[in-house]
């Protein structure tokens, strides 16, 4: 049985054509990432309006993906993705005609909004595509595509803005955009059954989030609290350690994820959550450490690394773990519930750390967060520890 299943074809037309446009997606959307708060601040703003940027347009997507979740399950994958693809295409273009830090947040607000149904779809495509025995391996291999982006576009991006300028910036992020868009267009996929006879039993509140959902995305939030404070702050915290170009950080943690989701993925499908999530808590906790003492690029590097091991073990497997979990009619919305909360996580991230920073230092703020995997830890723990009881006494029971 498992060799049938093993054998199970993963490569379709389906699978790359979606990871290739989500690949181009995330290389628009990447680029931005340490870019963004430098063309705040030299817009006026300061520590708080930077995190802002970044809060709001993470609160824009989490307010966006339980809708956009519940009208996949309901109207249909491809009408989302388009609408949401065109906002998000828009919104980068508009970052250049909007340079007042009031004006940046508005055009932010609508870029979590695109971003949020975009990311969404995909996401729950692909999980429609992939086999249900080769769920985590094919969840790692999808992410390598964001993973690939997050290794190449901050450093590119970085590049463009100091040789540039912000104008050829926007533009390179609104060209990957578009291509996005066009290799969607061309993929055969095909819409799945929409059982929305179902979908209207439940309630407003039960249609919008997926509660089976709900504890993977609450582990997937801690864990981004924790990333929101690098993507927002590791530009300017290089600056004050003297690291000009910190796009090291993003390749080298970038390779270890790409190196690491395929054998997560696969190690998900073998063993279970408890042989991926424990140790990537551990890896995370030690990239944090590492990087709140970080002077010069090798040790930048070496907490880019470990970072790196648990993020990539992490987060892919959350989710391949949050859509076994429901059935395939609620795929949409459990997706919508865990971005959800990867979305708050990093939005809260930025702003709460934000205000450690401004009142303490970058690398104080990269200390403190490592409390957020602590407590992930804590709570996974206790619920390993209700399942196996659980287990237990069904056994004793039948």
């Amino acid at each position: 049985m498992s060799s049938k299943t093993n054998e199970v074809s993963l490569w379709t037309k389906e699978f790359i054509g979606i990871t290739i446009s989500n690949l181009f997606l995330f290389l628009s959307f990447q680029m931005l990432i340490p870019t963004l708060p430098v063309y705040v601040e030299e817009s006026g703003g300061d520590e708080l309006a930077i995190g802002l940027v970044i809060g709001i347009f993470t609160i824009s997507a989490l307010l966006t993906r339980p809708f956009a979740g519940k009208g996949l399950d309901t109207v249909g994958r491809k009408k989302i993705l388009v609408i949401g693809m065109i906002i998000f295409v828009l919104s980068v273009a508009g970052y250049y005609w909007f340079a007042t830090v009031f004006l940046i947040l508005v055009v932010r607000f609508i870029h979590g909004i695109g971003w949020g149904m975009a990311t969404t779809t995909l996401g729950t495509m692909i999980s429609d595509i992939i086999p249900a025995a080769r769920r985590g391996e094919g969840m790692g291999y999808y992410g390598l595509s964001s993973t690939l982006a997050m290794a190449l576009a901050p450093m590119v991006g970085i590049w463009v803005m100091n040789e540039f300028g912000f104008g050829i910036l926007f533009l390179t992020a609104t060209i990957f955009g578009h291509l996005s868009i066009i290799l969607f267009l061309c993929v055969p996929y095909q819409e799945p059954q929409m059982k929305q006879e179902k979908v209207a039993q439940f309630s407003l509140w039960k249609g919008l989030v997926e509660p089976k959902a709900l504890f993977p995305s609450l582990l997937v939030l801690l864990l981004g609290v924790t990333y929101g404070g690098i993507v927002s702050f590791i530009t300017l915290f290089g600056a004050d350690v003297g690291i000009r170009n910190v796009g090291w950080f993003f390749l080298f943690n970038a390779l270890m994820v790409m190196i690491v989701r395929p054998v997560a993925g696969k190690l998900f499908d073998r063993k279970g959550h408890k042989w991926v999530l424990y140790p990537g808590a551990f890896f995370s906790i030690i990239g944090l450490i590492l990087l709140s003492y970080t002077t010069t690029v090798s040790t930048l590097i070496a907490a880019s690394v470990f970072y790196g091991i648990g993020f990539g073990a992490i987060q892919p497997s959350l989710q391949a773990w949050t859509i076994n979990r429901v059935s395939p009619q609620r795929r949409g919305t459990a997706n919508g519930t865990f971005f959800s909360g990867f979305d708050l996580g990093i939005g809260a991230g930025a702003m709460l750390l934000g205000i450690i920073a401004r009142y303490t230092s970058y690398a104080m703020m990269y200390r403190i967060s490592v409390v957020l995997m602590v407590i992930y830890l804590v709570i996974y723990s206790y619920h390993v520890v209700q399942e196996e009881n659980r287990k237990v006494h069904d056994r004793r029971v039948s």
